[in-house]
């Protein structure tokens, strides 16, 4: 089954767009606080979430022992809810070759984040895994989005059009990777007409300030995930992790219903 069918059966399943993010901040309790505090997190969230979101960032900060932790997460994560490595990673060819191999491989998550702009034969070693998907940074949520991805070409087009198109050439080629795309929704508003219909994965709700609307109005079918992190693991309000799981479900299916 490839990743796009098997996340679309999860929205169903679910009624969920939500994507839960694993952001630990190291503090003094080190990893293992963190393992316990995220091994909760997953428990009470899982009925809520369409896919969960590890960002790589906030286990190397552990050194070893968040690496470790990472690993011990992974396992906790139920096998119908799919794993979004939000890893960024960009380099050349050869070197892309054993991450894609680490993460598909070695830890078996569903999906991973990928800077483009080393261009298309630095995310080839990662589109012929079958059942898996890559997610190409488009337009992503900081205000520094302006200064590369939303520049203007001689031709009329926006930088990003570039990055989706590495993403159409490598469906025409009919890889064995699925293709999506970061899209931050504080920027998706003037973008979303842009996009091609594939899996977008969206930053920028809550914290950052980033609106639904916009893509309410956007008319997709592909299976999109909002991602909350700081909404759901760092609140500060009374409610647990799932509660909040299901409030921010909730809001997203308000507005952007699967």
């Amino acid at each position: 089954m490839r990743y796009t069918e098997r996340l679309g059966l999860r929205l169903a399943r679910t009624g969920s767009r939500l994507c839960v993010g694993l952001d630990p901040r190291p503090g003094g309790g080190g990893a293992s606080d963190a393992r316990d505090f995220l091994a909760r997190v997953i428990g009470e969230t899982a009925a809520w979430a369409a896919a969960f979101k590890p960002n790589m960032a906030y286990f190397e900060a552990m050194g070893i022992e968040g690496i470790r932790v990472l690993e011990e997460l992974l396992a906790l994560i139920p096998e119908d809810v799919p794993v979004i490595l939000d890893a960024k990673r960009s380099d050349i060819g050869e070197t892309q070759k054993y991450y894609a191999q680490g993460y598909f491989a070695g830890w078996n998550v569903d999906a991973v984040t990928l800077n483009p702009f080393l261009g298309y034969d630095s995310i080839e070693p990662f589109l012929d895994w079958e059942g898996k998907a890559v997610y190409l940074l488009a337009v992503t949520s900081n205000a520094g989005s302006a200064d590369f991805q939303r520049q203007k070409l001689a031709d009329g087009r926006e930088v990003f059009q570039l990055v989706t198109d590495l993403g159409e050439r490598a469906a025409n080629e009919k890889r064995k990777t699925d293709i999506g795309y970061v899209v931050g929704l504080t920027n998706a508003g003037e973008v979303l007409g842009k996009i091609p219909d594939a899996p977008l994965l969206v930053p920028g709700l809550g914290a950052q300030g980033g609106d639904l609307a916009a893509l309410a109005d956007a008319a997709r079918s592909a299976p999109d995930v909002i991602n909350v992190s700081r909404g759901i693991l760092y609140a500060g309000d009374d409610l647990g992790f799932g509660a909040r799981a299901r409030k921010w479900m909730e809001k997203i299916a308000a507005v952007y219903p699967v």
